[in-house]
């Protein structure tokens, strides 16, 4: 299958002139935004947003927004405790309902998690340990995804029970678990050599064919038209799960380049890459999953920096390689396409070099980029998730010290046009 393929590499120069001279020949080419500084509007009861962890757009083009309240550190919530010692602020809901105009109309509290989306009927699908389905008036779980009864990490599945938090009181902040002592830390060999036997015991128990949930949910994308959910499972790097869109039960899956799921390698070197190395057999991890209007499935390989195209049954058409120099998260994260009927672009936001790159869907050429690290308006630090309405607008939510969700508008929208007017007034 793989001798057959096309292949491309976007080679994308990183640093100083050379980035801003590509960048000048793409833009011309590429979809233009303008930072719309009005949405969302200023949220109620004091909350303060966590880390964005799930994004997706309605069929009233009503934005939901999954985030982590467990982010919050207590220098943030110092108007929760009674009495309270500051004006600002409170513990959000973990899911957040706004309307096109940056209004909140609903919430819920859910368990935090990773990827979500909405059906036509408006139900709520979170991804957590498994794909759980919501009702968004009472956040009550009407239905779930099957999945096995144990994680090859050891941590709990189901459900947690119930969280006593003591008022003003967060956590140590989102970036704490991504940063490792200096230097590093060698680990104990036969600590290692432990976890390696573990590792494969799971494995065998539960084989990469396995028609269930194995590991934690990254994304979850409804396709109404075929009665299906798609769901990226990251056991084993990550797995393409589809599931019946009413019963839950699984039908169909694939691994990288489309293999069939029996033929995915338990073999950890199978699964790994190195910054402007050969692209490993496996996907390497935190795979994000969108379905075009034609019937195209992209599945974003973030830590290998590619995104590839396959039929809704896996057959493998396309590898793009996106910025292939990156380290660390990767550069291909979520998945998004532009709003025209034929969905020309791919929108495609990068965690790591904190950019949205604007890529030729035909043939994944790279036409333009957006943004970079900063904490401005219109900037990105942690840059996540990202959605698309059907107006064109475009909308980003970002983790770490990023914290927030962003809308921008197409530069040619009416909108767009007044921003811009601003932006030149004095």
């Amino acid at each position: 299958m793989r001798n057959n393929a096309r292949f491309r590499s976007i080679w994308t120069p990183l640093a100083g002139a050379a980035l801003a001279a590509f960048s000048a020949v793409g833009q011309a080419q590429a979809p233009e935004f303008v930072f719309d500084p009005s949405w969302p509007q200023p949220l109620p009861n004091n909350w303060k947003i966590g880390g964005i962890t799930g994004l997706a757009v309605d069929a009233d083009d009503n934005i939901w927004v999954l985030n982590r309240p467990n982010d919050l550190t207590a220098l943030e919530l110092r108007a929760e405790p009674s009495p309270s010692i500051a004006l600002c602020c409170t513990r959000p809901p973990s899911m957040i309902h706004f309307d096109r105009r940056g209004n909140v109309i609903g919430s819920f509290d859910a368990p935090q998690g990773h990827g979500m989306d909405v059906d036509a009927e408006g139900f709520v699908y979170l991804g957590q340990d498994t794909v759980r389905k919501y009702d968004p008036d009472t956040g009550e779980v009407v239905a779930e995804i099957a999945r096995t009864p144990e994680r090859e990490n050891g941590a709990r599945v189901g459900l947690p029970p119930p969280v006593e938090r003591e008022p003003g009181q967060g956590s140590r902040g989102p970036v704490i678990n991504f940063l490792g002592p200096p230097g590093g830390m060698a680990a104990d060999p036969a600590v290692l050599e432990q976890r390696a036997a573990a590792r494969t015991a799971f494995r065998e128990r539960y084989p990469p064919s396995t028609p269930m949930v194995v590991g934690g949910i990254e994304e979850i994308r409804i396709v109404e038209a075929d009665n299906e959910v798609y769901v990226a499972d990251n056991y084993l790097g990550g797995r393409v799960l589809v599931f019946d869109l009413d019963s839950l039960e699984f039908k169909r899956g694939w691994g990288a380049y489309g293999k069939p799921l029996a033929e995915i390698s338990i073999d950890e070197a199978d699964h790994d890459y190195t910054p402007n190395g050969p692209m490993p057999p496996e996907f390497v991890g935190h795979l994000t999953i969108n379905v075009s209007n034609d019937g195209l499935v992209y599945a974003a390989d973030r830590n290998a920096n590619r995104i590839h195209v396959t039929t809704k049954e896996g057959e493998f058409i396309d590898e793009f390689i996106l910025a292939p120099e990156t380290g660390a998260g990767g550069s291909t994260g979520g998945v998004a396409f532009s709003h025209d009927p034929e969905q020309r672009y791919l929108y495609i936001s990068d965690l790591t070099n904190n950019r949205i790159w604007f890529l030729n869907r035909a043939d994944g050429a790279l036409v333009g980029q957006m943004g970079t690290m900063a904490d401005n308006g219109g900037q990105f630090f942690g840059l996540h998730m990202i959605a698309v309405d059907s107006g064109g607008n475009l909308y980003t939510g970002e983790v770490f010290t990023g914290q927030r969700v962003q809308r921008f508008v197409p530069a040619e929208s009416e909108k767009g046009q007044l921003l811009r007017q601003i932006a030149e007034m004095d």
